[in-house]
């Protein structure tokens, strides 16, 4: 756990893919949810959609790529198909996605999500759109944090209406790992 001081507020970060009391990603997002979902549309009214989005993006930004640093430096040695195969089992805790793995090697690692129930559980409580801003939004982000030689590529999602999401990481030819 470390504490992260962002606009003069003091947060503590914890692991995305897992917590302390092993609760599935699913779950702690519709947790989280309760909170964030009237935290935001408060925002959007009072600042203006574009703007409280913004603000919020960084301040997740900020949070998802610090724990996207932690979780890679966990992972040790293994290549980036096991990473990234290891990270989706996290994701998909508690039924939370189906899908289908396309390519799992060294450097690349392809993934189509056909089932999300976490953008069913967003159009469930009428809030699609902060889905996307909340979750999906922070698959850059958990990129970032794994390091330069990681490039995520998302072309779609299900939050936004696609038929599937489809996750392509590759990692660049001769670019080492240094974090």
């Amino acid at each position: 756990m470390r504490v992260i001081k962002n606009a003069g507020l003091a947060y503590e970060t914890r692991p995305v893919v897992k917590s302390d009391m092993d609760i599935p990603q699913i779950e702690q997002i519709k947790i989280q949810a309760q909170v964030l979902v009237p935290l935001v549309r408060t925002l959007q009214a009072e600042l203006g959609e574009q703007r409280a989005n913004e603000l919020v993006r960084k301040a997740l930004g900020d949070f998802y790529r610090k724990a996207g640093e932690r979780w890679w430096r966990a992972q040790g040695d293994r290549d980036l198909g096991e990473k990234m195969a290891s990270a989706f089992e996290g994701f998909a805790a508690a039924d939370a996605l189906d899908y289908e793995v396309l390519r799992k090697d060294a450097t690349a690692f392809d993934v189509n999500i056909t089932g999300c129930r976490y953008a069913q559980f967003f159009k469930r409580i009428g809030a699609p759109e902060l889905g996307f801003l909340l979750v999906c939004s922070a698959d850059f982000d958990l990129a970032e944090g794994y390091g330069d030689p990681v490039q995520l590529t998302r072309t779609q999602t299900i939050m936004q209406g696609a038929s599937h999401c489809d996750f392509r990481y590759r990692l660049e030819a001769g670019k080492e790992k240094e974090k």
